[in-house]
């Protein structure tokens, strides 16, 4: 079968050859092809497929061949009665296929003049671009935002999955709940009470892929009921204005004081709904009063007002333990939302939003029609993952290990910059870093590192309220070991010696 097979392609590029080495369109526009022998080749596996599928192969074969530009348009095939004799098969299995692919527009046919390549297919790219955002040839890089991958429980996430696929039922493969499993979502209310200090029904959790998701879902139903415009803090996370808009939104920047959102520009502002991060203020490190969130939850009260809680990163304070989320207080105001991004990886895109009452029905509407709910398998496998307690260690793991990192940071800012200000409370995944004066401008700070090739972020990136004239940095530390943060430090600081 083979030799046979081998000789057919023998005869096959013989006869392509001829047929496309000097010939007229049936335009009659003349045209010269010389496509690769690999061009046909790729039919003559066709031909040694099992016979029930031999039909099926021969046209992905030759549909692939046009789409992969080794058959050029234009190209004339050979008859279907010379191509079933090269390869060995049926002439009814050809015809089938130069019909199937000219159906489908590879292929033109015109009476009495054969079949040709069509022009509509364009040659595919030969691997998808990967678009993730990450920092371009970097020594060391310092920007904030990301976790250390390296700390994923592969493992014990593993042993969670074949766990999970020998338990879950048949019939929990169908289309899930849109609010989430409820295995899940009874999981994290009890992990959120318990960790966060919020008033979890579960049946008012609402599963998401990541914040940003549960921001956007947000903002189409602030929207749907009339809502034209959000408070965002200033600075803040530029996500928040982005996901927003995206959903019609205005976002309002407001600023921020030593204890949190500056109530009076928020009460000047009009608006009646605004996003927070009061356990660990992003970018600036902040943790907002008790007198600040009483003041801000009493606002939301006067106006009928809503505000978002954006906790990305509540359970990591290694100072002392995290403050409760501000949820807590007023359930009915209040929408929570965290994912484990920080803490396992962004790249499962799980998450989750508590909403209120008020609102609930309309977000859960509005999350099916957006994707009719997130994976089932993935969900059992974080609700098994909680349940036995793997999260919980997989906190500790990442508090260890980040608090370690933090203090490097700190240390090695001291040695090589001295005199830096290192604000903000003793949590999360970033420090801010005033430098001292003799260290700017910002222009000149930022310019320098670039070129030692050093990715850094300065505070100003963050907002319009930020003073621009001294070196603030919001140093990312989580995702790099002691020993590269204490080198990209020491890069930093031999830049601007250069």
């Amino acid at each position: 079968m083979t030799v046979t097979l081998r000789r057919a392609a023998v005869r096959f590029k013989v006869h392509f050859h001829d047929a496309i080495g000097d010939h007229m369109t049936p335009s009659g526009a003349a045209e010269e092809m010389t496509p690769s022998g690999a061009a046909w080749e790729l039919l003559v596996p066709a031909a040694s497929a099992p016979a029930r599928a031999r039909g099926r192969a021969l046209q992905a074969a030759l549909r692939e061949a046009v789409r992969t530009g080794r058959l050029a348009p234009g190209t004339r095939l050979p008859s279907s009665r010379e191509l079933a004799a090269d390869l060995g098969v049926s002439r009814g299995l050809v015809t089938e296929a130069y019909e199937q692919l000219t159906a489908e527009g590879y292929l033109r046919s015109d009476r009495g003049a054969g079949t040709w390549v069509g022009g509509a297919a364009r040659a595919a790219h030969p691997r998808a671009r990967d678009l993730a955002p990450r920092p371009a040839g970097a020594r060391a890089d310092f920007l904030p935002g990301t976790p250390d991958l390296s700390l994923f429980p592969r493992a014990a996430w593993a042993a969670a999955q074949r766990g999970v696929l020998a338990e879950l039922p048949h019939q929990a493969l169908g289309y899930p709940d849109p609010r989430g499993l409820p295995r899940l979502r009874t999981a994290l209310a009890e992990l959120l009470a318990r960790r966060r200090g919020v008033v979890a029904d579960p049946e008012r959790v609402i599963v998401v892929s990541g914040v940003a998701q549960a921001t956007t879902l947000l903002g189409f139903v602030l929207h749907a009921r009339g809502v034209r415009a959000i408070g965002v803090e200033d600075p803040g996370s530029p996500e928040h204005g982005t996901l927003y808009a995206s959903a019609g939104l205005d976002a309002v920047p407001l600023p921020l004081d030593g204890e949190g959102l500056a109530t009076g520009p928020l009460k000047e502002s009009g608006v009646r709904a605004v996003v927070t991060t009061p356990a660990h203020q992003f970018p600036s490190g902040i943790a907002y009063s008790a007198r600040r969130r009483t003041e801000l939850l009493d606002w939301a009260r006067s106006v009928d007002g809503l505000v978002v809680e954006d906790d990305y990163d509540g359970d990591f304070r290694y100072d002392r333990a995290p403050v409760g989320a501000l949820q807590g207080l007023d359930p009915e105001r209040v929408a929570y939302t965290g994912s484990v991004s920080k803490s396992l990886a962004p790249g499962l895109r799980l998450g989750w939003l508590l909403v209120p009452a008020a609102l609930a029905e309309e977000v859960v509407e509005r999350k099916r029609t957006m994707d009719l709910g997130n994976p089932v398998v993935d969900q059992a496998l974080l609700a098994r993952f909680v349940e036995r307690g793997d999260y919980d260690r997989q906190l500790r793991r990442c508090q260890r290990a980040y608090r370690e990192r933090r203090d490097t940071l700190v240390s090695a800012l001291e040695e090589h910059f001295p005199g830096t200000e290192v604000s903000g409370i003793a949590a999360g995944l970033h420090v801010i870093a005033a430098l001292p004066g003799r260290y700017g401008p910002p222009e000149y700070f930022l310019e320098r590192t670039a070129a030692a090739g050093v990715a850094v972020r300065p505070l100003a990136d963050y907002g319009r309220a930020v003073e621009r004239a001294d070196v603030r940095l919001v140093l990312g530390y989580a995702h790099q070991s002691p020993a590269r943060i204490r080198d990209g430090v020491r890069l930093m600081a031999q830049a601007l010696r250069a």
